[in-house]
């Protein structure tokens, strides 16, 4: 019976310790486009993405992730943040690409990941 136990608690807590397949939904509602027509809203997201400015707790958790999302094309990503990264990306690859290049300096700069985006994104409308 001490087995059992034991064996039920080890399994609980790699279970608990285990990664979740996909990232946080906690932030999936905010309004994207909103963010991205408004520059006042955006360069704080980008600052904090650049790791120049102070970063609300969103932008905290889209930090940890932007270099592994970029390396698995959002594979661990909900589907919100999957469309959500299209249309930021989009966004700016078009309409901010200095910001866009400063961001892929940090987070590719071999630029082996951002490629697959700018050939696919660049010339969609945002």
């Amino acid at each position: 019976m001490k087995y059992i136990i034991a064996l039920c608690v080890v399994a609980l807590a790699a279970v608990s310790n285990a990664r979740p397949d996909t990232y946080t939904n906690k932030y999936d509602g905010i309004d994207l486009q909103e963010i991205l027509n408004n520059r006042r809203l955006l360069v704080p997201y980008v600052k904090c993405a650049l790791e120049q400015g102070k970063c609300s707790p969103e932008g905290k958790e889209l930090r940890s992730h932007i270099k592994e999302a970029l390396e698995n094309y959002c594979g661990n990503c909900t589907e919100a943040q999957k469309s959500g990264t299209r249309l930021a990306i989009t966004h700016l690859i078009n309409n901010e690409s200095e910001f866009w290049n400063q961001l892929v300096d940090k987070y590719d700069p071999t630029r082996k990941y951002v490629m697959k985006y700018e050939s696919e994104l660049k010339s969609i409308k945002a």
